[in-house]
């Protein structure tokens, strides 16, 4: 099963390296990993999607609380919460497919970054994971996909209660 596992950490030099030497040495595969400083720039948090049953989820969690700059581990994936990604993509843009892509953006709510007809346009979209993988394979329908670039899933709970300090 696929979790998403939020984790608040010291923001200093090697923490990163030390998460991800956890992983690779006990077997265990990041499939997407963000990290952002928050407002006090002490502390940054990170959002990983990890998968593997309960027993092996509740392992990672042991282990990644017992790391000296982890300050909370939390696996929200049984927990109401919202996920959204973000996919930015270059594509193949003519008269032809224009209005097509236009179109496209429009229905999810997306942002044309920098248009060049006749040439190319990079599009931003965000939203679940789903749709973003929705969204490549219409756009490999209506064109060439030259370049793109996508985070995995940011997560938060749902409700008033925030994952802080």
């Amino acid at each position: 099963m696929r979790h998403t596992i939020t984790v608040l950490v010291e923001n200093e030099f090697g923490v990163l390296t030390r998460v991800a030497g956890l992983f690779s040495a006990r077997g265990y595969n990041i499939e997407t990993l963000n990290v952002a400083p928050l407002q006090d720039r002490s502390v940054s948090r990170m959002t990983l999607v990890t998968r593997g049953d309960e027993r092996v989820i509740e392992q990672i969690k042991k282990q990644l609380n017992k790391l000296i700059p982890v300050i909370k581990v939390e696996d929200i994936s049984h927990a109401v919460h919202l996920e959204r990604g973000m996919l930015m993509v270059k594509v193949a843009a003519n008269s032809d497919n224009y209005d097509q892509l236009l179109e496209l953006v429009e229905a999810h709510d997306a942002k044309v970054v920098d248009d060049h007809l006749d040439s190319h346009m990079i599009l931003e979209f965000t939203g679940k994971v789903e749709l973003l993988d929705s969204v490549l394979e219409q756009l490999g329908e209506l064109t060439t996909i030259i370049e793109m670039s996508r985070t995995g899933p940011l997560g938060m709970r749902r409700g008033a209660d925030g994952f802080t300090v």
